[in-house]
């Protein structure tokens, strides 16, 4: 049980330093992401939408049969969360953009608190399946930081306050996640696990499909649909590399 502890934890410490590396990245080069942000936003988008439907949601399914419920709640507690964030900033005028950064990072940053959660529970199972896992997880997790890192910067937050919360949320919740779920996996029955994943797969559909895509829409680029079709394909790969 040691060894898949250590093996599921240097997994996630490697997705966290890859998202952090895509952070790095992008302030090292931030006229670039800033011209170029809608296309992280649609491939985002993509990977996030695409991994719902054709992985998390099917799966959950076959776990729990509330599942279908369990989606909409995820979706509607998603809704009603960037409802009260636009409440609270429209009574600061020079906050009220906070929410397109703040909406997609808590959407995010509980995503890959899960994808901590997955390692634990895929490296439980096997080293080959949770390798086999971190394989396809890992693929996106450069982008993932990059586009929470812009989105806070685009919202009006400070490149200083953007990197520290991009990488509080993108990056060092996955290892957060592992470490605190790992003592518990084993004590998981399928119906409960199958929950969170409704949940989550909820969650990553608004935040995919309601807020980062009509964020892309209104600065429309030659190649955003080029960028959405990419995060797909890539999703597609993450999904069939999981087998």
């Amino acid at each position: 049980m040691e060894y898949h502890f250590w093996t599921a934890f240097i997994a996630s410490s490697v997705a966290a330093c890859v998202t952090t590396i895509g952070i790095l990245v992008i302030r090292r080069f931030e006229d670039w992401g800033r011209n170029n942000s809608t296309y992280f936003v649609c491939f985002a988008a993509g990977i996030l939408i695409t991994v719902s439907i054709l992985h998390i949601i099917p799966n959950s399914f076959k776990m729990q049969l509330y599942a279908p419920t369990l989606v909409l709640v995820g979706y509607t507690a998603m809704h009603i969360m960037n409802r009260f964030i636009s409440a609270f900033v429209c009574d600061h005028p020079k906050r009220v953009n906070y929410a397109i950064g703040l909406v997609p990072m808590l959407g995010i940053g509980t995503h890959s608190f899960l994808d901590g959660a997955i390692y634990s529970i895929t490296f439980t199972v096997s080293v080959f399946t949770g390798t086999l896992t971190a394989i396809g997880m890992v693929l996106h997790e450069f982008p993932e930081g990059i586009v929470t890192y812009l989105l806070l910067l685009r919202a009006g937050f400070s490149e200083k306050k953007s990197f520290g919360l991009a990488f509080l949320a993108a990056a060092l919740t996955t290892p957060a996640g592992m470490l605190l779920s790992f003592p518990f996996v084993s004590g998981l029955d399928q119906p409960t696990l199958g929950s969170f994943l409704a949940l989550s797969a909820g969650a990553l559909l608004y935040v995919g499909a309601t807020h980062l895509l009509p964020q892309a829409e209104r600065e429309a680029r030659r190649f955003s649909i080029a960028a959405l079709g990419a995060g797909m394909l890539v999703a597609v790969g993450i999904v069939l590399s999981k087998g």
